[in-house]
Order: C-alpha cells, then structure tokens, then sequence
C-alpha cells in the first residue's frame, strides 16, 4: 500500500497507537514523524509519565503537578510551553492515569491494570486495529493486553544509560519489549549496533529537519537584549550531560559577550551558573528558536563524552546546521558524520578555541556546500520511510 498517496482519506490507513514522550512538550522526532502523517491517519498519542523514578525535588514537583493537570483536564486543547497551536485534526491525546515506578513486579502489574481498560476503549472507537509504536520500554506488559496490528519500537535513546534512571529496569523492560515487537528502527548506527546486540536487528532511520523553518524566521527575537553580544548558543536540556570544562574554558577566555544555556534544567552542575559570561535560562517555544538561532553568533553543543552521549542522536545537530550559523560540536558518534560542516572538537581548550575562532570568521564557505545534503534528509521525507516500515 501506497502510505504517501494524498489522495488517500483518512481510515483507509491503519491508525496508530503512540507511546511517547507528552504531545508538545517539546519537538521530539516522533512527534515530527506523526505530524507528516496525520493528514492521511488517525493517530492516538498517549502520555506516558516519563522513565525517571520520583524524587523529593522541584523537578519532580514540576512534573507531577503537570501530569495531575494532564488526568484531570483529559482533552487538552492547547500544546505546553506557551505555545497557541491547537492539537492538530486526526490527533487525539490521551492522558491515562499512571503508577510512575516499575521496578517491583507490583508496580508493573498496577500500571497494567491502570492502562489496558482507557486504552483498549479507546482502541475500540477506531475503525480498525491500529498500529502500536513506542519510543519508551516501559509499555512492555501492556503488549499481550491491546488489540493492535502489531507493535514497533522506534528506538530513539539507550535510556539505561541516561542519568537519573534505573538502568537495572530499564534493561529489563527493554529486552522484555524487543522479544514481542514486530518491527525496531533505530535513529542512529550506534542505537542499531546496541539492539543488534541484543539479538534484534532494526532499520536506521536518522533524523530528519525543516529547512523552511529553521531558513526562514518567523518574526525577530527581542528577549535578552541586556546581555552583551557576541551570543554562544545552547538550546535544549541543561543537565549532567554538558561538559563544564568546555563551558568554563571558554568563559575564561572570552574577553565580552554571553553564553546562553537556554532549555529546562535537570540537575546541571551547579558551577555552570557561577561561570562568567554564563547564562542559566529558561526553555523557550520551538517556534521561536530559528529566531533566537538568526541572533545567535556561534550554536554549541559542548557535551561531555559519557556512554549516554556516545549513544545518543541529537535531534538538534541537523536544526543548527539548517540555520546556516556556525556549529561547534564535540566530537561524539552522532556528529562524526557532519564533521564537514562543523567544528568537532575535543578538549575544553580546543572548544574555546574553535568559538573563538568562528566568532571572527563566521561558517566558512565550505562548511555551508557540505550541508547542502541537508535538502534530502526533510522530515517528509523521513516520515515516508517509517509507514513503509510500520506497515511492513
């Protein structure tokens, strides 16, 4: 079947059922994925309650008090984070009441029991069975309980690696997922070589970006004006996985201007807000951040070399690329393959030294030719690829 033909109506394609990280919250690749697909689909996209295990913090407070909101208002109207766009047509988010642990055989079987009934009504109103895809591994159990077609694990992070979570469980629940899955496609060789050795073979699919948005702004960035210029830039989570070396050493080094850590914090370091010229914010919309990036001076990802970063794919490696700005990256698995069109580097005194560097000159002609491949990795064209998989 032809899942690309427009001229397809909706329910002629099999729905999909959606485990993922909550609609809007912010720009994840599976949500750019489905967005290609909901003209031609019907899609149910559950929020999960996340893979971190609860803690006596304000982060935790932040999160339970978001889900709370999520269970008591099930319908939400308007996506987070300030922004106004409704939930697009053919999407319905759900919001099913969830037992946020999952080490103990008990709080497996509540989340079961929690899950299985909303879901398999809301199963049931659509017109055939759908699709399951998870990015998550803790929708193991529900796998035997739901009427789908059949499941597929879109694996876009090793999350026992990821900091703050119990790699034990989250080991577990993953092989658990692997044995009753149909389908796994992996966003990056090194997540493909990890399932393999797991005894899965997965399709790559890497990301995708949109040129049109990150080219072409939308309005002009007018916040942070008081902060000297030049800008470094840094967008996304502020947490351990940032290398304050790198951030300090050119902090040291830098005689004016400003580096901007903009995203939500998840227990940085805390020297990283003791830095000079450094600048802890506040995540901003995703449809204010090509103007932020025409602002900007330098784009950095200045991330330490730890085993969560050697396997992870930075969604935002491409959207820095597409701006045309100069990108300094460190050198990780995920980025060697754009090691013509950035700065890779190493060591903190490499990193300031490269910023620096660029600051001067701008991205050199050369970098811009080798990102001219951007043109054939569109989301459009990613989300094409993936219903030939899922429907496989």
């Amino acid at each position: 079947m032809n899942t690309t033909n427009k001229e397809q109506s909706v329910g002629e394609l099999s729905p999909l059922l959606v485990f993922a990280d909550d609609w809007g919250r912010h720009p994840s690749s599976a949500q750019h994925l489905i967005r290609q697909l909901l003209p031609t689909r019907t899609v149910l996209w559950v929020n999960t309650i996340g893979t971190r295990a609860p803690q006596l913090d304000w982060l935790t407070i932040q999160r339970a008090w978001g889900k709370l909101r999520q269970w008591l208002v099930p319908k939400p109207q308007k996506l987070e984070n300030n922004e106004s766009q409704a939930i697009p047509a053919n999407l319905n988010v759900l919001n099913p009441r969830m037992w946020p642990w999952f080490t103990k055989k008990f709080d497996r079987r509540l989340n079961v029991r929690l899950l299985v009934p909303p879901l398999q009504r809301a199963i049931q109103e659509l017109p055939s069975p759908p699709i399951a895809i998870t990015t998550l591994p803790i929708v193991a159990d529900l796998i035997p309980h739901l009427n789908v077609r059949h499941w597929v694990y879109y694996c876009v992070d090793d999350f026992g690696l990821w900091p703050g979570l119990d790699r034990t469980t989250m080991t577990r629940m993953e092989r658990d997922l692997l044995s009753q899955v149909s389908t796994a496609v992996a966003v990056s060789e090194n997540l493909q070589a990890r399932l393999r050795g797991l005894g899965t073979n997965a399709t790559l699919l890497s990301h995708g970006v949109d040129l049109d948005f990150w080219q072409h702004p939308r309005g002009e960035w007018t916040q942070w004006d008081h902060l000297p210029k030049p800008w470094i830039v840094f967008w996304g989570v502020v947490d351990p996985r940032l290398h304050t070396g790198m951030v300090a050493a050119l902090a040291q080094r830098l005689g004016q201007g400003s580096i901007l850590l903009i995203g939500p914090h998840q227990h940085p370091d805390p020297q990283l807000a003791r830095l000079p010229h450094t600048h802890l914010l506040p995540a901003q919309p995703f449809a204010s951040l090509p103007s932020l990036a025409k602002r900007a001076d330098v784009l950095v990802m200045p991330y330490a070399d730890l085993p969560v970063t050697r396997a992870m794919q930075p969604l935002k490696l491409k959207e820095y690329l597409a701006t045309g700005r100069p990108v300094v990256v460190s050198d990780l698995p995920a980025n060697q393959t754009w090691s013509e069109g950035a700065d890779l580097v190493r060591t903190p005194e490499e990193f300031a030294a490269r910023v620096l560097e660029r600051l001067q000159t701008g991205t050199p002609p050369s970098q811009l030719i080798a990102r001219e491949v951007l043109m054939a990795e569109s989301w459009q064209a990613k989300a094409t690829h993936f219903a030939e998989l899922i429907e496989g």
